[in-house]
């Protein structure tokens, strides 16, 4: 257990330090570490996240540094799509979602690699500058987009967000990081709680240990607020790349154990037989 504490930390550490990715760690740690099956991984990390992201917004709205008209309209299409992942979990077998996992995590690893978006670019221009309908309906699928992603595999998608906040949205980066907390927050209890019904209503079988989901948002909201400390001090160019290996590594990993159960076309819990019935 003491690898799961480490690893605990390391995605609050990460999340400070880089302001998005850190969460994507959350569903492998507790697979590999803690040895929790995958869809209760999935619904654990939505938790966890979603506990870190909310005390990270709430430091980033006492600096001024998350736009709340952005992330309302990226988050309510958010939870839409969020429900809609959630639900699509019973349907689709763990194996399958670990998959997806890693494919997201070399997208992430790339991403990182490209350096992501740059801040002066576009820090001198207005937010939400001309919304229209077009752009409106654009942040709409977008957010129900990146909803979709955090309910179906448990992840985070800072790293998908922020670039839509940037280019899209034209905020600072600094807003952009803080923004996308607010947005992480709200994705992932939805789909939290979509996975809690879920299981209330015998869907699905979960067995959510809640000592780990304390202990791990409690251990990552210290490592958030460590890293956010040190981030300033160090070359972001360089942590971000070295991460993209760390990613690269671990979604190599995840795709080798998890192909071969693909190839089986192993069926969801939800559609395993009783042998008693």
């Amino acid at each position: 257990m003491f690898w799961a504490w480490i690893g605990a930390a390391a995605v609050g550490l990460s999340l400070g330090l880089l302001g998005s990715g850190g969460a994507i760690l959350t569903v492998p740690i507790l697979v590999y570490l803690v040895g929790h099956d995958e869809k209760s991984a999935i619904a654990e990390s939505l938790a966890i996240v979603g506990a870190i992201a909310a005390a990270g917004v709430v430091r980033a709205a006492r600096q001024k540094r998350v736009d709340f008209r952005s992330a309302a309209l990226l988050a309510f299409p958010g939870i839409a799509g969020s429900y809609a992942g959630a639900h699509l979990a019973v349907h689709i077998p763990g194996s399958v979602q670990l998959v997806l996992l890693g494919l997201l995590m070399l997208t992430a690893s790339a991403l990182m690699f490209r350096g992501g978006p740059r801040t002066a670019a576009t820090a001198s221009i207005e937010p939400h500058e001309g919304d229209g309908w077009f752009k409106l309906t654009l942040a709409a699928l977008q957010g129900v987009g990146l909803g979709l992603v955090t309910g179906l595999v448990g992840v985070g998608g800072g790293f998908l967000i922020v670039p839509v906040l940037v280019f899209v949205r034209r905020l600072a980066m600094p807003t952009a990081v803080g923004t996308s907390l607010a947005i992480i927050a709200v994705n992932s209890a939805t789909g939290f709680l979509k996975y809690l019904s879920q299981a209330g209503s015998g869907q699905l079988e979960l067995n959510l240990d809640w000592s780990i989901i304390a202990t791990f948002a409690s251990i990552g909201i210290a490592g958030s607020l460590v890293g956010n400390y040190l981030g300033g001090r160090l070359n972001q160019k360089t942590l971000k790349r070295v991460f993209a290996v760390f990613l690269i590594v671990m979604a190599g990993y995840i795709l080798v154990r998890q192909a071969p159960r693909v190839m089986r076309a192993e069926p969801p819990p939800s559609q395993v037989q009783d042998p008693q019935k």
